[in-house]
């Protein structure tokens, strides 16, 4: 068993892997509008927190991750482990007095950022490589830890006079790494392979400490990546037929293992406190880090765009990733910005290769073209509704369906709305396009053609129009 640094080839399929497991590991780590003062800022750290034990009594969090996923090593594999997590770095602003003594300040105003407290983000990773062989039994055991610290950095403005200063401290955190594996029976040479990532951190929680005083102590976005040198694993997702029993016998506790890196590969893992599907991706259109992936990046770079010069003052000085934001958002050129606006990937293979000249997909003809077909028209076209013929300009009571709506949608039941046309989908199903009465919104939803749409059973037709 070693800790030492991995090998060339290791390191390039970790490398591989981390561009989405960042994503993770960022994961809500500044959100917009990337300010200190925004109130969904003051609750951060949301995903794969592993408090203290003293504090995981006392709260709804948890102090350990366990993972469980089915290998099939070759003979000699070595499996190589990281563990990546944040460290809250605690970051306080003082300013220069008169006397020449620093003070605690909740702004300092430069000219290019406005300097408030924050709790940085400090990347930490714990590696081990270990023959597999090694891990049967009682398998392996790694403690590690990391010291408290403080740093000092003055802040100067432009002609170089300190006005301040930032201080940064991190607490004491310990941890322990465990993996073992255990060779399964039946014909099939399969192991179930265990990771177990505990905070072991001594801090004790007071009568009166928060969450806010834990988090120093804990490890933050903690997710484990996974690779074998000779062998594979197996999808805990879409496993084969005969590990289906297997699969669904592995316990794991506040994360979840999928495939990672290129689709067809199956030598590494990720283990993650957000579910993804094997094999995920970040898309080639994202221009680069927003920090809040379940967004839609070109919404988040047209509103960090339409920020004020002085809300922007105050991401530059919230973090350095967020400044990165702010910059991103104010020189992405205008081709790169239209990329965002959408693709649909799926088509590729029926339409077949791109033009070389601009990579536009092309087919050869349209896959449905409105206005050559005469056997639909949401206008005219109606559906039985209880016997009664409902099309454009029928009155309706919504009754929203629990197994298919949006949770919005249920605020609608016992609403009475106009139907806007009867819409029909390629594959032969119809859907009811209305707007609610009394929405003071009404006509410019009809101008834009956005209109809420429910199926045939779920709405009553009124007979009066």
């Amino acid at each position: 068993m070693t800790t030492v640094a991995f090998t060339p080839g290791t390191e390039a399929r970790f490398a591989v892997a981390r561009h989405v497991a960042d994503a993770v590991l960022f994961e809500g780590y500044v959100l917009y509008p990337y300010r200190a003062s925004a109130a969904k800022n003051r609750l951060r750290w949301q995903f794969g927190v592993l408090v203290p034990p003293s504090w995981s009594a006392a709260a709804e969090e948890h102090d350990l991750q366990h993972t469980e996923c089915l290998m099939e090593p070759r003979t000699g594999a070595e499996l190589a482990v990281e563990v990546r997590f944040l460290r809250a770095q605690r970051r306080t602003v003082e300013e220069l007095r008169a006397d020449g003594t620093f003070a605690p300040t909740g702004e300092l105003h430069l000219a290019d950022r406005i300097l408030v407290p924050w709790d940085e983000g400090v990347e930490e990773r714990v590696t081990l490589v270990v023959p597999v062989g090694e891990l049967r039994g009682d398998g392996a055991a790694l403690p590690f830890a990391r010291p408290a610290a403080e740093e000092v950095e003055d802040v100067t403005d432009a002609a170089g006079r300190v006005l301040g200063r930032l201080v940064r401290r991190r607490e004491e955190i310990r941890g322990t790494l465990r993996i073992s594996a255990a060779e399964l029976d039946g014909p099939y040479r399969v192991e179930r392979l265990s990771v177990t990532v505990e905070n072991s951190s001594a801090w004790t929680a007071g009568q009166d400490t928060d969450r806010h005083a834990a988090l120093p102590h804990s490890l933050v976005a903690t997710h484990t990546l996974l690779r074998l040198d000779g062998g594979s694993f197996l999808s805990m997702t879409d496993p084969p037929e005969w590990a289906k029993g297997a699969v669904a016998a592995c316990r794991n506790l506040h994360t979840w293992p999928v495939l990672a890196g290129e689709p067809g590969r199956d030598d590494l893992m990720l283990s993650s406190p957000i579910i993804l599907e094997d094999h995920p991706a970040i898309a080639p259109e994202s221009p680069g880090a927003l920090y809040d992936a379940t967004e839609i990046d070109e919404i988040l770079a047209l509103r960090t765009a339409a920020l004020t010069d002085e809300e922007k003052r105050e991401a530059r000085g919230t973090d350095a990733r967020a400044a990165a934001v702010i910059e991103l958002a104010d020189t992405m050129p205008p081709e790169v910005l239209e990329r965002l606006h959408g693709a649909v990937r799926s088509l590729q293979g029926v339409t077949g290769p791109p033009k070389p000249a601009d990579g536009v997909l092309v087919p050869e003809t349209p896959w449905w073209d409105p206005a050559g077909d005469t056997d639909v028209d949401p206008g005219s076209d109606h559906v039985l509704v209880d016997g009664h013929a409902v099309s454009a300009g029928s009155r309706v009571v919504l009754r929203p369906r629990l197994r298919r709506s949006d949770a919005q949608d249920l605020f609608l039941d016992g609403r009475t709305a106009l139907v806007e046309a009867v819409v029909h989908d390629v594959d032969g199903g119809v859907h009811i396009a209305v707007t609610v009465e009394d929405d003071p919104g009404a006509d410019i939803r009809r101008e834009q053609g956005r209109f809420l749409y429910f199926q045939p059973d779920e709405v009553e037709a009124l007979e009066d129009r």
